[in-house]
């Protein structure tokens, strides 16, 4: 059980977990976990931690078969400029590895800002926070756990 499995679990949020075999070869962790769940890959949505050009880093989710827009989450956030963050600082921040950064039970909770293509959706996926492991839950419900923001983060 992951921590943020655990998180859910004890503030009793209903979601559903997801396990499928993780092929070490691919390159996109989150389009390989549509394709294995069979779900619309519009649906599972992927942890991107970014650096602000205030030194904060903050995480936007957004679906798989989308790019962050920089801009976009910069706007968001308050600031003037994002880039990705360096794999070093994302993992001392989460606690997780690249390919399994989930947005629950981060060793230091960082802002979190959710694409509104969310919305629509009854559940989205997100990691677990573990390669091979995804999360199914209400964006709603994510949004209240994280205290997070919707807002528009790609192009």
């Amino acid at each position: 059980m992951t921590p943020a499995i655990k998180i859910l679990c004890q503030a009793n949020i209903a979601h559903h977990i997801h396990t499928y075999k993780h092929a070490p070869d691919r390159e996109s962790y989150g389009l390989e976990a549509a394709e294995k769940l069979g779900v619309p890959a519009v649906q599972v949505f992927k942890t991107l931690v970014v650096s602000l050009d205030t030194n904060e880093l903050v995480v936007g989710l957004l679906p798989v078969t989308c790019k962050l827009n920089m801009k976009q989450i910069a706007k968001a956030a308050g600031a003037k400029k994002a880039s990705m963050a360096a794999a070093t600082l994302v993992e001392r921040a989460t606690g997780y590895v690249l390919g399994g950064v989930s947005p629950l039970g981060q060793k230091k909770r960082l802002r979190t800002f959710i694409d509104t293509s969310a919305h629509p959706f009854k559940t989205i996926y997100i990691s677990a926070g573990r390669r091979g492991v995804e999360i199914e839950m209400n964006p709603e419900a994510l949004r209240a756990q994280l205290n997070a923001r919707f807002a528009e983060l790609t192009c």
